[in-house]
């Protein structure tokens, strides 16, 4: 990994190889799911340029994050919904489908929807 011209590491620190297990099943359980979550949105967002190993580490640690958030302010888990990166960055979820549709050999035409009165 490069940032700002520095070569770093992209290993994972050592830890407790049990917890490290337990988060690696909960995972691929999410991944599974037949209800798509947050989780398996972050998934299939960072497998296809990251691989699939880093992206589920990824989201390991996404797990743990809120994990930890949930510890510290006492609060129950609130899942973001698979359509969290959509709606936080529409305009980028609109280039991508036009970019998928033009790839597939279409020509695409934008116009604004017409709202019933």
């Amino acid at each position: 990994m490069k940032s700002a011209g520095k070569v770093k590491s992209s290993k994972t620190r050592p830890g407790n190889r049990y917890l490290k297990g337990a988060l690696g099943i909960a995972a691929l359980t999410a991944l599974r799911s037949t209800t798509h979550t947050y989780f398996s949105a972050k998934y299939r967002r960072l497998a296809p340029t990251r691989g699939p190993m880093k992206a589920l580490v990824a989201v390991e640690h996404a797990m743990l994050t809120a994990a930890w958030h949930m510890l510290q302010d006492g609060a129950h888990y609130r899942d973001l919904g698979a359509d969290y990166y959509t709606r936080r960055e529409p305009t980028k979820a609109k280039a991508r489908a036009i970019k998928q549709l033009e790839d597939l050999g279409y020509q695409v035409i934008i116009e604004p929807q017409q709202r019933a009165s």
